[in-house]
């Protein structure tokens, strides 16, 4: 059941996002600008000053738009729209950065990826400053170190989206001493092997510190939260015995706390907001005061576009449209079908949506699919007037991935019948019959369908070639899309970066 105390903060406002300034003379991706100042004398005699330390980091999670962005239409673009699930959408001519993401012709000019670079970094350096002054607080340790496990839980998720966009990139686990600030070694990349290292380290520390379900403020990291995300990291790592260990804690140790939303489609509406299925997720503000909490740009820039004839009034740019791909991939029966994809109907009477708002008929848009998961309703649900900033919360974790996680590591250490059982879970929700046994092919499958448009299939099908070799160049083909191997698994490191590093940070293969 949904709790009535979500955490939900503005992002910019002076209440949560006071945070120390950053020594002058930082490179970009180590800068933040100021967002007011907390004073160390207030921080040792405040309690409470701390915990606004925190909130300005969870602030990170709403910068979108076609700036700085973490969880908007870029976030969207390198994960959905780079993968074989969307394509860009829109107008052919609309948005030609997205365009070259799209079709694997992006360069380190490309926006897109510096936007999404310093917006991550921005968390980091937030996470970083915070994790500084807490333990100055004058709190008692069990509440300063649940404040430093949330910290870190958000520091090993913003690296955890950068070794998987860029492969190595800065280690930056503290904030640089004044001696240091434009030192060589702070600007060149780690390995991949050293950022994993820091996020394993980081979610540890979160999953021995964070309060279990129901114990802290709905939306703040949670123990289950911690543990999920470290045993998605270990999948990623092929430590499957540690994925199936942490995942097993979630489904049987924490019983009763988490499960399956009975109603697939509802999951991505107001009422499945911080559900019995949320594991994480980016709180919107939907079940508080209606105060722009929202990631700016993420709901309007996947709605369906007007085109055509018209007629009717806009939902959105159009972007992120399922392909064919994935619509045609989905067994007769499956629930999740309709419940991820808004299919524009041939009729002349058009398109009813589950709030009633009708679009009239294919000849008014510009694409004949889009995502339904994105779509926030302006009549069923609640909003502010501002299209920018529909408060619609962004599924981070889930449940049913935590079974699927499950069951990819059972599988790999030879348990099949544990496999089996998880993915059967998982398609009893969808309205499919069980399968006997499953085989990889067929818990990757499951894992596709039931998290399309989630934002992670471009890094599964990255992760899965290095687990059965022969699979992203052909699936991409299929779209008549040239993915090279080598080159493509990664973005570029952006070029305003290496210029800014003065030439410290190198540049990915094939770019």
């Amino acid at each position: 059941m949904k709790s009535s105390s979500i955490l939900s903060r503005r992002l910019g406002t002076a209440a949560c996002a006071l945070l120390l300034s950053m020594v002058s003379g930082c490179k970009d991706f180590l800068d933040v600008a100021p967002q007011g100042q907390l004073t160390e004398d207030q921080i040792k005699t405040d309690p409470g000053a701390a915990q606004k330390l925190v909130d300005g980091v969870y602030n990170v999670m709403y910068l979108g738009g076609f700036g700085t962005d973490v969880h908007g239409l870029q976030y969207v673009i390198l994960t959905d729209i780079a993968s074989d699930d969307s394509d860009k959408g829109s107008t052919p001519t609309d948005y030609g950065p997205a365009a070259d993401v799209d079709n694997f012709n992006l360069t380190s000019s490309n926006s897109i990826v510096n936007n999404v670079w310093k917006g991550y970094f921005q968390g980091v350096t937030r996470a970083n400053q915070a994790l500084e002054k807490i333990p100055l607080s004058p709190a008692p340790d069990e509440t300063k170190n649940r404040l430093l496990g949330e910290v870190r839980f958000l520091r090993g998720y913003f690296y955890f989206n950068l070794v998987r966009f860029f492969g190595g990139v800065p280690k930056l686990d503290r904030v640089p001493a004044t001696s240091e600030i434009n030192d060589p070694n702070l600007q060149k990349r780690a390995t991949a092997d050293e950022i994993y290292q820091l996020i394993i380290s980081d979610l540890e520390f979160a999953a021995n510190n964070l309060p279990i379900k129901g114990q802290t403020e709905t939306g703040r990291a949670t123990k289950a939260a911690a543990q999920g995300m470290l045993a998605k990291v270990y999948l990623y790592q092929k430590e499957y015995q540690k994925a199936l260990d942490l995942t097993n804690e979630i489904i049987m140790g924490q019983s009763g706390a988490y499960g399956l939303y009975s109603d697939y489609a509802g999951i991505w509406r107001e009422v499945g907001a911080n559900s019995e299925e949320s594991i994480f997720e980016v709180q919107t503000g939907v079940n508080a005061a209606c105060n722009n909490s929202a990631v700016n740009l993420y709901v309007v820039s996947q709605g369906p576009r007007q085109g055509g004839k018209g007629g009717w009034a806009d939902l959105g740019f159009g972007f992120n449209t399922p392909t064919e791909q994935l619509a045609n991939a989905y067994e007769p029966g499956d629930k999740r079908r309709a419940g991820t994809i808004i299919f524009i109907n041939t009729a002349p009477s058009g398109t009813v949506l589950w709030d009633g708002f009708r679009i009239p008929s294919k000849d008014s848009v510009e694409n004949l699919r889009y995502s339904y998961k994105a779509y926030h309703s302006r009549t069923k649900e609640k909003n502010c007037g501002n299209n920018d900033f529909l408060p619609k919360n962004i599924r981070i974790l889930r449940y049913a991935e935590v079974l699927l996680i499950n069951a990819e590591a059972a599988f790999q250490l030879g348990d099949v019948a544990t496999a089996t059982t998880d993915v059967n879970l998982v398609r009893e929700r969808a309205g499919l019959a069980p399968l006997g046994a499953v085989t990889l092919e067929g818990i990757w499958k499951e894992r596709r369908l039931e998290l399309a448009l989630e934002h992670d299939r471009f890094f599964d099908l990255v992760r899965q070639e290095s687990v059965q070799p022969g699979r992203i160049v052909p699936t991409f083909a299929a779209q008549g899309k040239t993915f090279v191997k080598g080159k493509n698994e990664l973005f570029p490191i952006p070029q305003e970066q290496i210029d800014l590093s003065g030439g410290q940070l190198t540049q990915n293969p094939g770019y």
